[in-house]
């Protein structure tokens, strides 16, 4: 009974990601595998997500020698193997992590994948690219990748035709690899084009991190600096971002231990790449591990004012989720203010920061900065307009707010939540409600199954006094969002005004019961539970 306690504490442990317990369970239990072939997984995830690469190494060569070695076991045999530069031996553990016939199709696809790299070293580029070419093509996005790798690697005549392809690709953003290719360029000592493409690179994509790194790092002009340190020659530095690159779909995927455990062999291949921990603490946070992650931003700020303004950003999350508002506002302002010359997104940042702890009058004052900062086809215009003009509608300045709103759609129309805004804060003040209910489909239109733009498309019918059909919509919204006291209260309304009185007393009773329902929306449900609804209009 206490081997199974500690067996389930150290599941339960890790699909928390507190592998520090589910280490500390697991590891009394060595030998269980004999008994329990799963043990050795979860053991090792548990390992590898701890960083404790040595010890998973060890282990997965007792298992080996048991004759018990599973996919987890093998892969990382061969990644220590590749980190070692013992190719030949990789590819052997590479190759046998084909055979097992229990692989999942990306199992599969990475075994196939690893191996084609752990055994390039033996071939020219049309043989590599021949293999290459055979991989699976279910998994298209990271074939375009490899392609450009590989050609990289060889240093092919076709290299920046690869890069190009990847980045002008329509469909699937690779804007990462902007980086990638120029570095590559760098690492060619072509210096003039590698700040042209990371330069045109920072117009399209002005708030990329790895990029925004990469601009300071070439200002310094010393290699051995650089934060993110790559090489397409390096076949640890191509796995790892292999790694990554599944590490990060797994982490959209809320997958989050495994996810780590692929970024931790992505780390262990190459420890010098420090965006990867942009990543590791992004999954600590997804998963509810506040300090693990705000400890990991606060090391990652320290390699410079790109990542110190980044880390701050996330810091001060933290912190208002730990219900430390004040401290969250002090320590993104010293931030903020610790920077030379704060640029038009950094200040951005800020103001966002602000509006989103209801300082609204700060709010207004750094937007204010930014769009003194820009004309109206910046790309921040119309995210500026809208956020000035939330300040100033929660400021109690509507006119100001009208106008910014007004502006952000002018500047960019299919801003559903704009839309949302604008036309709810009409109805609310009894204005223009024919011209809200069009903005309002058109916004349900372009983001559909959204309850709060639901929400105010029936509060629109409801004002335009159709009963029927703003309890349709708002039955939707409630549906969509079963504790929100404003949605809740709205649908009571309609099923009042229809003769549901009932059912409506219900719904505004839930209202009571919400935490986070304000104290005057409170006075008014306890009125309407005593008077109904026409002693309220």
């Amino acid at each position: 009974s206490e081997k199974i306690s500690d067996y389930f504490s150290g599941l339960i442990s890790l699909n928390d990601n507190d592998y520090e317990n589910s280490f500390k369970f697991l590891r009394q239990l060595e030998g269980l595998e004999e008994n329990h072939e799963s043990y050795s997984r979860v053991y090792l995830y548990s390992l590898i997500n701890l960083q404790r690469i040595n010890e998973a190494v060890k282990f997965s060569k007792k298992l080996e020698k048991r004759e018990m070695n599973n996919f987890e076991s093998d892969l990382l045999i061969g990644v220590y193997n590749v980190k070692n530069k013992n190719y030949k031996l990789a590819s052997k553990y590479f190759f046998d992590l084909k055979s097992n016939r229990s692989n999942t199709p990306l199992q599969n696809y990475l075994a196939e994948l690893l191996f084609s790299w752990s055994s390039i070293h033996e071939q020219d580029f049309i043989e590599a690219k021949k293999k290459f070419e055979k991989n699976d093509n279910k998994f298209n996005n990271i074939n375009k990748i490899q392609k450009a790798f590989l050609n990289c690697y060889y240093d092919t005549s076709q290299t920046k035709e690869a890069f190009n392809n990847l980045l002008n690709d329509q469909v699937t953003d690779f804007s990462r690899y902007y980086f990638f290719y120029a570095n590559y360029l760098f690492n060619q000592q072509k210096v003039n084009e590698t700040k042209k493409i990371i330069n045109l690179s920072l117009v399209k994509y002005p708030e990329n991190l790895l990029l925004k790194q990469f601009k300071k790092d070439i200002q310094l002009n010393t290699k051995q600096n650089f934060k993110n340190q790559f090489n397409c020659k390096n076949l640890s530095h191509i796995t790892s971002e292999i790694f990554y690159i599944i590490a990060n779909a797994l982490s959209s995927r809320s997958l989050i231990f495994e996810s780590n455990f692929y970024l931790s062999l992505a780390i262990f291949l190459n420890s010098n790449f420090i965006s990867f921990e942009t990543l590791r603490a992004e999954n600590f946070y997804l998963s509810k591990n506040l300090e693990k992650a705000k400890n990991i931003y606060l090391r990652l700020g320290s390699y410079g004012s790109v990542y110190k303004w980044y880390s701050s950003k996330q810091i001060g999350i933290i912190l208002n989720e730990q219900d430390k508002k004040v401290k969250a506002l002090s320590s993104v302002k010293k931030a903020y203010e610790s920077i030379k010359s704060p640029d038009v997104y950094e200040t951005f940042d800020y103001a966002l920061f602000l509006k989103n702890n209801q300082k609204y009058n700060e709010g207004i004052k750094y937007y204010s900065k930014v769009l003194n900062m820009i004309d109206e086809k910046h790309d921040l215009y119309s995210r500026s307009t809208d956020g000035r003009g939330i300040c100033y509608e929660r400021a109690g300045d509507w006119e100001k707010a009208e106008k910014d709103f007004l502006n952000s759609l002018k500047s960019k129309p299919d801003q559903a939540y704009v839309l949302n805004y604008l036309a709810y804060s009409w109805i609310e003040r009894n204005l223009k409600i024919d011209e809200s209910l069009k903005m309002l489909e058109r916004a349900n239109n372009l983001k559909q199954n959204n309850g709060y733009i639901i929400d105010s498309l029936g509060w629109a019918y409801f004002k335009l006094k159709k009963f029927e059909d703003a309890k349709k919509y708002l039955q939707i919204a409630v549906t969509l969002m079963p504790r929100d006291p404003v949605v809740n209260d709205h649908f009571g309304d309609s099923l009042w005004m229809i003769g549901k009185k009932i059912q409506a007393r219900y719904y505004w009773s839930n209202v009571l019961k919400f935490e986070d329902t304000e104290k005057d929306l409170k006075e008014k449900i306890n009125q309407k539970l005593i008077n109904g609804l026409k002693a309220q209009s």
